[in-house]
């Protein structure tokens, strides 16, 4: 007997049978692709690593250039370095969603306007012929206008000398506050310091246009994006002060972590 095209059953069978064999090949695809999608996420992260302490070489892949980096987990109350987890396996975007594995800032202490701080994360060293670290590069994040900044800062083997500082992840306002991916803008930051000898804290990004040129620790702020500017100077004072790095960096002024 001919089945009835026009009926009601026969065009919800037909329309179930289509969703199914197109749900199939989606969920076939993502799954297929889940793998590469990883690889290329590792490969962005390395990339924007190697960016911010200046180790991108032409002539050479992002891997290549990586095996110079050694990641150590450290563990930031401490400043010391850790074995509480495998370095190969730890996810520190995973991290800091884990209530376990961080801890709740006070209105004081929450600077960057991130609310809580992961417990260990990873870092990155670059050590010389003779084994000594001569590049730390340090995870940093924080709250601009509209959105959770997520970027690396590196200091030279002192300790208090910026390298380079880069942002790989925002949704900064378009030419205004998306300005920190600006290459004349980034420039600033090489030589500038963190903190003066006393150990006091002074790095900062001022207001548009208020730097002064002669200081080693100001940076001239984005035009226009105030809230942007002031997001970033306090991410980095947040991350290179006492409630961030600062005892990893204390420890390895001092010889050990």
């Amino acid at each position: 007997m001919a089945k009835n095209k026009d009926s009601i059953s026969y065009i919800f069978t037909v329309a179930f049978l289509v969703c199914l064999v197109c749900a199939v090949i989606v969920s076939t695809a993502a799954v297929s692709l889940r793998p590469l999608q990883q690889k290329n996420k590792d490969l962005d992260l390395k990339s924007n690593i190697l960016a911010a302490a200046g180790l991108l070489e032409d002539g050479k892949t992002v891997e290549e250039s990586f095996a110079q980096i050694e990641t150590r987990l450290v563990d930031i109350d401490t400043g010391e370095f850790s074995d509480a987890f495998d370095v190969d396996s730890f996810d520190p975007i995973k991290v800091v969603s884990d209530a376990s594995l961080t801890e709740s800032l006070s209105a004081q202490e929450d600077i960057a306007g991130i609310k809580r701080r992961e417990k260990y994360t990873e870092v990155y060293l670059v050590r010389n012929d003779q084994g000594e670290i001569e590049t730390l590069i340090l995870p940093i994040r924080g709250y601009g206008l509209w959105s959770t900044l997520w970027g690396f800062v590196a200091l030279e083997s002192d300790f208090n000398t910026i390298v380079g500082l880069g942002f790989y992840s925002h949704a900064e306002t378009p030419g205004l506050g998306g300005e920190v991916d600006n290459p004349a803008w980034k420039a600033q930051w090489p030589g500038k310091k963190v903190a003066n000898a006393d150990g006091e804290l002074l790095i900062e990004v001022t207001k548009g246009g208020k730097a002064d040129p002669n200081s080693d620790y100001q940076v001239d702020g984005l035009s226009g994006a105030t809230l942007t500017t002031n997001g970033v100077s306090n991410l980095v004072r947040f991350w290179l002060g006492e409630n961030g790095f600062e005892p990893l960096i204390k420890n390895l002024k001092a010889g050990g972590a």
